[in-house]
């Protein structure tokens, strides 16, 4: 065990953000840490690292044990360049090896007693610095540069005129190349590129040392870590296996708790009814028998009802206009900035249905295309066309679609003035926006509540044509699922920007990659695009080198390829999720029959309290053998319920 967290409290006022937090992490362990926003994540990582000081409790890490952070606050030379910056955590190995190379130097022109000397310390010096691989410090400082998203033109950046992310990019570049016994990682992939996560992805999987990751990328998450550690209401639990695992758990634990709940109340109710009817005959015997009851009925430990978590969002998309079938057509787009060309030759079509992932490495022009098609910049060249009855709507990462001196509710309402009080507050409340806080100055807020406004906004418009730029940035891991079910059930058209492959997984129909210029189309979700994309690409450059490498056939030509590539698999996408709604069809019918019988015992049930039918020993007996025929049918329908949810999830 190099780390144990034993339980550890921390309140700020009134407000208790840890309350006993207990678990451990071994060696070569990676462990995540996850919860809503605020629930104490980062906090937690300040304690450990000594940032911050836990009320109660205590933080144990092995003896010798070396502990790196990635923090917010950067400690980086404004006057080095890039590569010198991240040189400096080989300092030690760097100043050997200069003394090596004085040594030798210095080997030249000793006589035979000195040299036996320089000879031993050499040795000794050349084995310090073989040991901790000293011969690949350059190689191994422009691989980490590199998978991190640095060019090599990067890296004679000055560190001072370096962007936020680049800053980011270059604290961790230090942090993994000093590699510590424990690292220790807050949301590592927030700067980084699908290429870089999945370097980065790499690089700890294959660590030797342990990590602990407070991260909102479930894809990420399931590739590293081993244990999950959830801090809910203040609480933590663990869970080993990577996160797929914990969320899978999670749910049966939380629908056995219900479960439980649910049955312990229907054992108390009938119990209720039965005390209550017996003292209302008001005689001696059927008093005591109350008596009797009630004291047995006491001494159930009570099970607490199950806490409905305040980060659910409950979204429902659905366009109020139905578009045509074609919703987008774009030919031979193009863009450059300062000189620099981000696509050419773009062509690509869109329709009714398709849920479209753009994905690509930074600065590939993903977000500039949303630009463009939203009429915010002017291409280049080339143009676009919307279908008929098509009414685009946009959701910008950055929020300058609101305005930080209204108020929430004022945000809503002053963009559509018709709409009553009562429905601006049912649709902000689904976007977790409750009581006073529909009040808060849009300024006020964080990253993730401007994300649920500008959300808000767009679900009220008549927008059929969603499109969204990187729209699970700054959501918690629980709002990203329900979006997810909003947006995978949506019956209108989305095209999206995305860092975020899980999300990509669950919702795309199709992912579009901007690489080099070039637009390569997948007709599936992001796994179907990891399969295909070295077959797809190098039957693209295969294709056109007699072309002499015209770039004006990229785009065009390489959709064509790949949609005829891809018919088969769209044909078998398309049976499947037939075959998924015939699945969520019969799980229906077959909830609404366990809804109906179990209406028709509880009538049952009052029926037998009738004191017309408790004389009538004919219908007494048609009622109970009723009754037990519901009851059986109902064991047999729960069954079945229980064999559809398992097939549809």
């Amino acid at each position: 065990m190099v780390l144990s967290c034993q339980n550890i409290s921390k309140s700020f006022g009134t407000d208790v953000i840890l309350d006993n937090v207990s678990f451990h992490v071994n060696e070569h362990e990676k462990c995540a840490i996850v919860g809503i926003n605020g629930a104490g994540k980062s906090t937690l990582l300040k304690i450990i690292t000594g940032e911050l000081s836990a009320d109660s409790g205590q933080v144990q890490i092995a003896k010798g044990s070396r502990l790196g952070y990635l923090s917010q606050q950067q400690n980086l030379d404004p006057a080095n360049t890039i590569y010198d910056e991240v040189m400096t955590v080989k300092a030690e190995l760097i100043a050997i090896e200069q003394n090596l190379r004085r040594i030798e130097q210095r080997m030249k022109e000793a006589d035979p007693e000195e040299l036996d000397a320089l000879y031993k310390k050499y040795d000794e010096l050349n084995h310090i610095f073989e040991s901790q691989n000293g011969y690949a410090i350059r190689s191994e400082v422009t691989g980490v540069l590199k998978g991190l998203g640095f060019d090599e033109a990067d890296f004679s950046l000055p560190v001072g005129t370096l962007s936020g992310g680049q800053k980011t990019r270059t604290a961790l570049a230090k942090l993994l190349l000093s590699r510590p016994d424990i690292i220790l990682l807050d949301e590592p992939t927030n700067h980084l590129d699908i290429d870089s996560i999945a370097w980065l992805e790499s690089f700890l999987s294959g660590y030797t040392g342990s990590v602990v990751i407070v991260a909102h990328d479930r894809y990420f998450l399931d590739k590293i870590v081993d244990q999950v550690v959830e801090i809910e209401n203040s609480k933590a639990e663990v869970f080993t296996g990577n996160y797929t695992a914990y969320s899978v758990k999670k749910q049966q634990e939380r629908a056995n708790r219900l479960k439980a709940y649910l049955n312990q109340q229907k054992v108390i109710q009938h119990q209720e009814k039965v005390i209550e009817t017996l003292r209302s005959y008001n005689r001696e015997k059927s008093i005591k028998r109350a008596e009797s009851r009630q004291k047995q009925l006491d001494k159930i430990e009570r099970i607490p009802k199950p806490v409905e978590l305040n980060d659910k969002m409950h979204i429902i998309l659905e366009p109020n206009i139905l578009s045509g079938n074609d919703v987008l057509t774009v030919e031979d787009l193009a863009k450059s900035f300062d000189g620099l060309k981000l696509f050419e030759h773009l062509g690509f079509e869109i329709k009714r249905g398709d849920r479209v992932a753009i994905i690509g490495n930074n600065g590939t022009g993903k977000t500039t295309l949303l630009k463009i098609l939203n009429g915010l910049i002017n291409a280049d060249e080339g143009e676009y066309r919307f279908g008929a009855k098509v009414y685009p709507g946009y959701y910008d990462q950055e929020h300058h679609v609101l305005t930080d001196s209204n108020t929430v509710f004022d945000e809503i309402q002053n963009t559509y003035p018709d709409e009553d009080n009562l429905r601006v507050r049912n649709l902000l409340a689904a976007f977790l926006f409750t009581g006073d806080d529909v009040l808060k100055l849009v300024g006020s807020l964080s990253g993730g509540e401007k994300a649920r406004v500008s959300l808000a906004k767009l679900m009220m418009s008549d927008a059929n044509f969603l499109m969204l730029d990187e729209p699970t940035n700054h959501l918690d891991i629980a709002s990203k699922e329900i979006l997810e079910e909003a947006i995978s059930g949506y019956t209108g058209t989305v095209l999206y920007v995305s860092h975020d492959r899980y999300f990509i997984n669950r919702t795309a129909t199709r992912v579009f990659e901007l690489d080099e210029g070039i637009l390569y189309i997948y007709n599936g979700n992001y796994d179907y695009y990891l399969d295909k994309r070295d077959a797809v690409k190098n039957a693209h450059y295969t294709g056109t080198a007699s072309a002499a490498g015209s770039s004006a056939s990229s785009a065009n030509d390489s959709g064509r390829d790949l949609r005829t590539q891809g018919a088969a698999d769209w044909e078998t996408q398309k049976k499947e999720a037939a075959a998924r709604r015939k699945l969520e069809n019969e799980f229906k019918t077959c909830e609404n029959k366990i809804k109906t019988l179990e209406d028709r015992n509880a009538e049952i049930d009052r029926l037998f309290l009738d004191d017309t039918i408790v004389t009538d020993a004919v219908r007494l007996r048609e009622l109970t053998e009723e009754k037990e025929s519901n009851e059986a049918l109902l064991e047999t329908l729960l069954e079945t319920w229980e064999s559809l949810y398992e097939r549809l999830n």
